[in-house]
């Protein structure tokens, strides 16, 4: 019979093992807050079979990523760093509650901010301070499907490199492919050619803290390296939807030509945006409430716990 006071979470094979452990944290955190409002709690391995299954019985599921398809479900998905997690009612980032939150920086305590970021800097990038370096290039940090112009973005990634080399003709380009990705032949060539015909642009390997530290700003379509930016007080341009959209230069509001007009000069408040969007949004699955914040979360999206 159906349980409608149970919860069910779905995990791939590796994850799911590590939760049967107890070796995932912010799973421990989830079934400690169901279990102490009398939630049976059940781990399960996911497929598309599970999930479309999940949909007829009476309890809650969680999806680790995967689209929450009916009423009874949502998703989870890191903050980008740990231990930051957010639990939506979307797979879609651009679709998330805190995409359509506006940043208001004047309600932040700047003190407790900057507090916030030197404690996550160290532990995250091993830096003591944001880098002053600014050596005259743009960093582009490369994703995936890089001839596709897709639903998201303003162009495809190629597209992107172009527009910034035209619209930027006095800094040179730095791009780095994705080290999580696997690219065509057809998607290597296409970069390839058009570093083989503009002297300005370099294709590096180099990591990501690099470029960071030394760069003018970042552009790219929606990549997490624009969010890590922040820690080094780089600003970024953004091609692509995305849910830290917020201090950005977006190229889709403004136009490309605008937007890589204003990035360089561009001088949000980073310390402010990140406790806010890390801190204040998220749940902390290392924080001593974080069982108060997984509830209150789901209770958001509508679960009626």
């Amino acid at each position: 019979m159906p349980n409608p006071r149970a919860l069910r979470i779905y995990l791939d094979q590796i994850p799911l093992r590590r939760a049967e452990k107890g070796d995932f944290n912010l799973i421990n955190r989830i079934r400690n807050a169901f279990e102490s409002r009398e939630y049976s709690v059940e781990l399960c391995l996911n497929s598309d079979e599970a999930r479309l299954q999940s949909a007829a019985w009476g309890g809650y599921s969680l999806f680790h990523m995967d689209d929450p398809f009916h009423a009874r479900a949502l998703t989870m998905r890191r903050a980008y760093f740990y231990p930051f997690w957010r639990i939506e009612n979307s797979a879609k980032r651009w679709e998330w509650e805190i995409a359509a939150t506006p940043f208001e920086p004047e309600r932040i305590d700047a003190e407790a901010a900057e507090k916030f970021c030197r404690f996550w800097r160290k532990r995250l990038f091993n830096l003591t301070a944001p880098p002053a370096n600014r050596d005259g290039f743009v960093y582009i940090p490369l994703q995936g499907r890089l001839l596709d112009h897709r639903s998201f973005q303003m162009l495809s990634p190629v597209k992107m490199i172009e527009t910034v080399l035209q619209h930027d003709p006095a800094r040179d380009v730095i791009v780095g492919f994705h080290p999580g990705e696997t690219y065509s032949q057809a998607e290597l060539d296409a970069v390839q050619a058009i570093a083989d015909r503009t002297p300005r642009l370099t294709i590096s390997s180099e990591p990501m803290e690099s470029h960071l530290t030394r760069c003018d700003y970042v552009a790219t379509e929606n990549s997490s390296v624009a969010l890590a930016g922040c820690f080094f007080h780089k600003p970024a341009v953004l091609f692509a939807q995305i849910d830290f959209h917020h201090i950005s230069a977006n190229a889709i509001q403004l136009g490309a030509q605008e937007a890589l007009r204003a990035v360089p000069d561009h001088a949000p408040d980073y310390d402010k945006y990140l406790f806010w969007f890390l801190k204040l949004t998220t749940i902390n699955g290392g924080s001593e409430d974080a069982e108060r914040q997984i509830i209150d979360m789901v209770r958001r999206k509508g679960w009626d716990l």
